[in-house]
């Protein structure tokens, strides 16, 4: 298959969009900021299982950036990212020049409170915002009926369920899971700037994050003592530091020190002067209510 067609302004877009749902298609949309991997294209699966045209967006946001020097070294590869995306029969790959999101003159944004509080929020000024308003524009200028996002990015991706819930966008939020490397490594666009040595010692997030959530929910071992240990064993792994290793419930991330109901053990971490984050789902444990002592039936004394 031919690479997918590349449109470039919202006029484009909006005509051939028109036209897809002017024959009663659903529309399909993948964001990305590019640099495609094997967890994008996971994405586009699951989208062209789930749409009748794909779209996929390719947009390297400045304003989800809280580092000049991050948003300069980001890989920007599109005619790479073209070439990967031709076997998917993808129908357009929206990649708009910047003045195409943000024009001149250009002053609103959308600030979700609450699910951007704390996690990489707190150690992220002004991402989520950023992350919420290219998304909000990208939803409402491709009209998809179906976006499609993974759970590596798991705060990112109840951001936007709850985005498009507040804001009555008519589409359907889609969250896929996460695809690792064989060692079980997230994939993700930044792992390209870990060195070989650092590579090797990145796996040790995902192993440390499965070890702590199995003991949390198969073995009942205490949460803030697994949580400390965990830390360790990931620093003494070799990473630099530890941003944070948080238990939060699944739906709404609030802080959680128990499992009455299902949890996400969330981290992120710094190697090789590069940020790693990932996370793992916590099943709820179900404690069974103590079955009542035997014991001798007495006679109801006479009234």
């Amino acid at each position: 298959m031919d690479a997918p067609e590349i449109v470039r302004t919202r006029a484009d877009l909006r005509a051939q969009v028109a036209a897809c749902k002017a024959g009663g298609a659903r529309v399909g949309v993948v964001p990305t900021m590019g640099a495609l991997h094997q967890g994008h294209l996971s994405l586009v699966r699951a989208a062209k299982e789930g749409a009748d045209r794909v779209i996929v967006t390719l947009f390297v946001n400045p304003r989800q950036f809280d580092s000049a020097s991050d948003l300069a070294a980001y890989p920007r590869t599109e005619a790479d990212d073209a070439r990967k995306l031709a076997p998917f029969g993808v129908d357009m790959l929206y990649a708009p020049r910047p003045e195409e999101i943000y024009p001149e003159g250009f002053a609103t944004t959308v600030s979700v409170a609450g699910i951007s509080e704390g996690l990489c929020g707190a150690y992220r000024p002004g991402h989520f915002d950023g992350v919420a308003t290219v998304v909000a524009k990208l939803l409402i200028q491709t009209g998809a009926d179906r976006a499609f996002f993974g759970e590596k990015d798991y705060q990112q991706l109840l951001l936007v369920r709850r985005l498009a819930r507040d804001l009555d966008l008519p589409v359907e939020i889609v969250g896929c899971p996460t695809v690792r490397e064989a060692d079980g490594l997230a994939l993700s666009s930044r792992n390209v700037r870990l060195s070989p040595e650092a590579r090797v010692v990145a796996s040790a997030l995902a192993a440390t994050l499965h070890r702590a959530a199995t003991a949390i929910s198969s073995d009942g071992a205490p949460v803030a003592a697994t949580l400390s240990g965990a830390e360790a064993a990931i620093l003494a792994a070799g990473f630099e530091r530890v941003e944070y290793l948080e238990l939060r419930r699944a739906d709404d991330l609030a802080p959680a020190d128990d499992l009455t109901a299902p949890c996400r053990l969330l981290a992120a971490a710094w190697l090789d002067g590069v940020r790693l984050i990932d996370n793992m789902p916590v099943p709820a444990r179900h404690v069974r209510p103590p079955r009542p002592r035997a014991g001798r039936l007495r006679p109801t004394p006479p009234a």
